[in-house]
Formats: structure tokens, C-alpha cells, sequence
């Protein structure tokens, strides 16, 4: 292997495995969507429907998963440079609870999405790690370091 993929941590597949995994719910959420546009009868363009809440609860754990899709796939991206399989473990987390979320909403009762929630603790180790990549590969430790005369 040469060029940028050859300088990838080796466990980096893992990563990019996550990342498809989370590709393939996004398309199962899509198709929720599309069956329940066709139970409910509601029709393009319309987004939500004032007297079917049941289509909007599918509709709204899509939605939701859409706009997180690109925070999730880039701290997933960002941190596995540096930390692969703790990365691929906390986006395996995510991905999982995403269905949770989902399959909690379609019930109909909104407050039942919440046992997607364990989801926080991926999404939110992946944030911090980024963030940690991001900071090692900046320079500002070095100097920092170099500010209080410490090496």
C-alpha cells in the first residue's frame, strides 16, 4: 500500500468500518421514513404532518440522525488518526444507539427515544478526542511549554 492510506494507523479500518456501518442506518432511517410516508399518506414535500404524529416521530429520529451524521463522522474520522480502536469502539456505541433512538420514537411516545441516550457517551468521547488530536497536532502544547520554559 502507498500513498496517504500507508501513513493510517493500521487499526484504522476499523474506523472507516464504523463509518460505513453509520451509512447503512442512515439509509434503514431513510426507509422508515419512505414506509411511513406511504401508511400515513403523506406526500412530498411535506416535512412533518400536523395530524399524524406517529409519521412525524419516524420522521423525526430521521432527521435528528441526519443532523448529527457529519458532527459523528468527522470527530470519528479525527479521532481514530490517533486513537483507532477507541474510536471504532465509541462510533460502534453511537451507531448502536442510533437505532435505539429510532426504534424508541417509532412507539410514539417521543420520551421512549431517550433509551437511545447511552449514544451521549460515544458522541461525546469522540468530541473530546478530536479535540485532543487536534491539540497534539497544533503545536499549541509545545508552546505553551515554551512560554513557562518547561521542555
Amino acid at each position: 500500500m502507498s500513498g496517504v492510506l500507508s501513513t493510517l494507523p493500521k487499526e484504522y479500518g476499523y474506523v472507516l468500518l464504523v463509518g460505513s456501518s453509520s451509512v447503512f442506518v442512515m439509509g434503514w432511517l431513510a426507509h422508515q421514513v419512505s414506509k411511513a410516508r406511504k401508511k400515513f399518506d403523506v406526500q412530498y414535500p411535506i416535512m412533518y404532518s400536523d395530524d399524524k404524529p406517529m409519521f412525524n416521530c419516524v420522521q423525526r429520529a430521521h432527521q435528528n440522525a441526519v443532523e448529527n451524521q457529519s458532527l459523528f463522522l468527522f470527530n470519528l474520522l479525527v479521532s481514530g488518526l490517533e486513537y483507532p480502536k477507541l474510536a471504532a469502539g465509541l462510533g460502534g456505541v453511537y451507531v448502536l444507539s442510533r437505532i435505539s433512538y429510532a426504534r424508541g420514537y417509532y412507539t410514539g411516545d417521543p420520551e421512549k427515544r431517550l433509551h437511545g441516550m447511552y449514544g451521549l457517551v460515544g458522541s461525546l468521547g469522540l468530541m473530546v478526542m478530536a479535540v485532543v488530536v487536534g491539540v497534539k497536532h497544533s503545536g499549541c502544547i509545545d508552546s505553551i511549554k515554551g512560554l513557562v520554559g518547561t521542555s
